[in-house]
């Protein structure tokens, strides 16, 4: 039987879209203006993402101790809110819609590794949360996951799949429970 050889793990093929320079200067950006619980200045936030090249609507906010992998890999929509404790690894795009709520301790993973292959090669896929999605607390949403309109991933679920839109989802893996009805 073959066995997982970590020493044979290439990333060759992996671009994050950015020099080392950036990626190094974002780092550091990272950990004093978003992971920091010490700020609560959300415009603040917002300009920075801005700078690193993050596609920003209006309205949107951003809570303490939030991490982003790559800026220039996010794009959030209009009054969006992001909670306490959220980590975007976004290694590839991550595209969130108008009035999306991720709750706090959530996790967007954009990558992962082939454990099929002894170099345990990197997967990644693109993670879009269309408008009105609600991820909450401590959910996690795995690469290459399409959160439908108004969908809902409920605390502690791991989406591994498409969630349809208005549909309310629950457990690991997640599945439907029921249809979310929003009422005036």
């Amino acid at each position: 039987m073959n066995s997982t050889e970590l020493k044979s793990f290439e990333n060759n093929n992996y671009n994050a879209k950015a020099g080392f320079l950036k990626k190094f200067i974002w780092y550091y950006f990272n950990i004093i203006f978003l992971k920091s619980s010490g700020l609560l200045i959300y415009k603040l936030r917002i300009s920075i993402l801005s700078l690193f090249g993050a596609k920003l609507g209006t309205g949107i906010v951003l809570k303490p101790s939030i991490s982003i992998k790559y800026p220039w890999l996010l794009s959030i929509g209009d009054h969006s809110w992001i909670g306490e404790n959220v980590w975007i690894d976004n290694l590839v795009q991550v595209t969130i819609g108008n009035n999306v709520c991720i709750s706090q301790g959530a996790l967007l993973l954009t990558g992962n590794h082939n454990y099929k292959k002894s170099s345990f090669d990197l997967i990644t896929g693109e993670i879009v949360l269309e408008d009105g999605v609600w991820i909450g607390a401590k959910a996690i949403v795995c690469p290459g996951v399409k959160c439908g309109s108004h969908s809902i991933l409920t605390v502690g679920s791991v989406a591994t799949k498409d969630l349809e839109p208005y549909g309310i989802y629950q457990g690991n893996p997640a599945v439907l429970i029921r249809k979310r009805a929003i009422l005036e």
